[in-house]
């Protein structure tokens, strides 16, 4: 199953998109979910094989998604993993996400998800709003795998289990995937200078606490 895009019309609603996909996911769960009192599980691959060339957009938001949260922690580090991958797919030039078996049959709970979905709904809710086809070149295939090369860098960022590394970063990467499936080139240079702008902001602060720490060790010794 696909779902159908038209690149003539701004594909909104891409929220609304992720949710009916995990609806139907619940529904297509085994049965013996509900009897065993655990909730219903789905593969990643599950929801890659409902997507549409816009895939990666959808993919990244999906994982982004819990990284735009503030103060959950573990959970943003796990998906940082897949987002690298499908990042560096773009970057070598794939037009489809592939998965390895492993990263593909990997199974998540539906409602876990659906819930960070309900509560992010709320900050890319307004961009999914004002995202209109804009800036073409941007998204074009060519763009792409400069786009894919440069969010290595915010991932990364997420990737590290430190306080305040995942959130606007998150947002960031959430953004240009918003971007990537309305085909909103304006969206995609925004979340790559929110992504940049809060790693450089991270490494700054970071040298410069480093530097107070060692001149006060330094004055006492």
């Amino acid at each position: 199953m696909t779902i159908p895009a038209d690149d003539t019309k701004p594909m909104r609603g891409a929220t609304r998109v992720l949710r009916d996909i995990l609806d139907e996911l619940t529904r297509l769960a085994p049965e013996n979910t509900a009897a065993d009192n655990e909730d219903p599980t789905a593969r990643l691959g599950d929801v890659v094989d409902r997507l549409d060339e816009r895939a990666f957009g959808f993919l990244l938001l999906l994982l982004a998604l819990p990284c735009c949260l503030p103060f959950i922690y573990v959970l943003p580090q796990i998906v940082a993993l897949p987002m690298l991958f499908l990042a560096g797919q773009m970057a070598i030039g794939g037009r489809h996400p592939w998965l390895p078996k492993k990263l593909h049959d990997r199974r998540f709970a539906i409602p876990a998800f659906s819930s960070v979905l309900t509560r992010a709904e709320k900050y890319v809710g307004w961009v999914e709003r004002i995202a209109s086809p804009r800036f073409r070149p941007v998204t074009s295939h060519l763009a792409l795998r400069i786009i894919g090369a440069l969010m290595l860098v915010p991932i990364a960022s997420i990737l590290t289990p430190f306080p305040l590394t995942n959130t606007v970063p998150g947002i960031g990467v959430a953004v240009i995937a918003l971007g990537l499936i309305e085909r909103d080139g304006l969206l995609v240079i925004g979340g790559l200078l929110i992504g940049f702008i809060w790693v450089f902001l991270l490494v700054f602060l970071g040298a410069e606490t480093l530097s107070l720490v060692k001149a006060w060790l330094l004055s006492r010794g």
